[in-house]
């Protein structure tokens, strides 16, 4: 068997276990054994690639193991579960600045070469393009979501941002037609990047979990046209299936809002009708609560459901909610929690952070399984959400967040919402649940609203 062929074998070995383990990670019960199937298939491809293609010096290969296992331990040892979207914003940012550079730097190399071919030319174009876009997009996604950036939109954005869309297009389409003219690869590459700041900064904190999806199907799809341009057939099928994967994660979150991707790029929100003004909502209806209310409703409650919301993250209340399970569950009282798709600043971000606290997969569940269970639930605690559980999307046709899917707690007997204050969510319109007969307000911090919770509890 020659090296090529023993490269082949161990290229399509790494192919099979990104595949297994993509599958493993479907299901919480296998997500371990998927991650170790999917690292396992990125350690052989990598020294496959090693071992048959002479890259570059190994010294220079250590050095930079070395630099990138450092960074990756300081923020393995550093970064707190809470940062966990940030952190994602990073990486998927890293992949497409990676693809850039290696499908660039091949690009650039075989233009001195003389042997571009119109096959090569798209290829780099498209990952110049993608690559760039998702870089500065994902830059500027984690500077929003760790609040070094606060700027929005600004008047003209659109008009700027169609520009940069017509000349990056029209530069691509130059890379094609006059490849050894490199001028139009580094215009490409600059307004891309433009494009990707511009594409970013005017989407709101509630639509983050969107973005970070798109700019990881964008990474994977960087990755993929890079492996054309560097003629590797896993770099391709490794940039596919995260490409594929995002994609239909960006559109299942957007199904969860009701929202299509064009408003969630673009900044939109639907309007119509006359938002309620928060005086006339709310009025005197509001009932506060305390701590120690709450834990005399809970002493006779059979079933609690726990809805989290991105307050929930900001209070990093998730292992006080746990000691609340505990403390419930020793009493005999059903705990389950109910899951928003969109809900916090990345998919999945209430199942890491309740994950991180050691609560069991078994009790999370999806807005499906949790919206019939409500009307036989005796206490919902809503935890630092607001739109997502807002009943103007199923009650009002005129409302901006009208036909969004949302979680029915207002048919629960009892609702409890741990909140700072009565302000609007990313909608920017009241919630009437608030105000509503069955609820109670507890204001104040969500972690320490839930462990004065568990002392009366504990104190009762």
């Amino acid at each position: 068997m020659s090296a090529a062929d023993v490269t082949s074998v161990a290229y399509l070995a790494a192919a099979i276990l990104f595949i297994l383990g993509l599958k493993g990670l479907a299901r919480p019960r296998t997500a371990p054994r998927g991650n170790r199937l999917g690292a396992s298939g990125m350690l052989i491809a990598i020294l496959a690639t090693l071992l048959d293609r002479s890259i570059v010096d190994f010294r220079v290969l250590l050095a930079g193991l070395v630099v990138g296992s450092a960074i990756g331990v300081v923020l393995a040892v550093r970064v707190q579960m809470t940062g966990m979207p940030q952190l994602v914003a990073l990486f998927n940012g890293f992949g497409g600045g990676a693809s850039v550079l290696v499908a660039g730097a091949s690009f650039l190399q075989v233009v001195d070469e003389g042997m571009v071919d119109n096959q090569l030319a798209i290829a780099a174009a498209l990952t110049a393009l993608i690559g760039v876009v998702t870089l500065t997009g994902s830059l500027v996604a984690f500077a929003k979501l760790q609040e070094v950036l606060s700027l929005g939109g600004f008047r003209g954005q659109g008009a700027l941002r169609a520009v940069l869309a017509i000349v990056t297009v029209a530069a691509a389409v130059m890379v094609v037609v006059y490849p050894y003219d490199t001028g139009w690869f580094w215009l490409l590459v600059g307004a891309g990047a433009l494009l990707g700041i511009l594409g970013t900064i005017a989407i709101g904190g509630a639509d983050m979990p969107v973005v970070i999806a798109l700019l990881n199907a964008f990474s994977g799809l960087a990755a993929s046209t890079a492996g054309f341009v560097l003629d590797n057939p896993l770099l391709v099928i490794a940039g596919s299936l995260v490409g594929a994967s995002g994609v239909i994660l960006t559109q299942i979150m957007c199904t969860s809002m009701n929202r299509s991707l064009f408003d969630v790029v673009f900044g939109s929100m639907a309007t119509g009708g006359v938002v309620a003004d928060a005086d006339e909502v709310y009025g005197d209806r509001v009932t506060s609560t305390s701590a120690e209310e709450v834990a005399m409703i809970l002493e006779v409650a059979e079933r609690v459901v726990i809805v989290p919301g991105y307050g929930l993250a900001v209070a990093q209340a998730q292992h006080a909610v746990r000691d609340l399970m505990r403390t419930l569950n020793d009493a005999g009282t059903e705990v389950v929690f109910g899951i928003h798709p969109v809900a916090g600043r990345m998919p999945g971000h209430m199942n890491v952070l309740l994950a991180e606290a050691e609560i069991d997969y078994e009790c999370l569940l999806d807005m499906d399984q949790v919206n019939p269970m409500f009307a036989q639930t005796d206490v919902t605690i809503v935890i630092g959400a607001n739109d997502v559980v807002n009943p103007l999307a199923r009650t009002d046709p005129d409302s901006p967040i009208a036909g969004m899917p949302v979680l029915n707690v207002d048919d629960s007997r009892t609702v409890v919402v741990i909140k700072r204050s009565l302000g609007a969510g990313f909608a920017g319109i009241p919630n009437p649940l608030f105000a509503a007969d069955g609820t109670l307000m507890l204001f104040g911090d969500g972690k320490k609203a839930v462990l004065d919770i568990v002392a009366a509890l504990l104190n009762a």
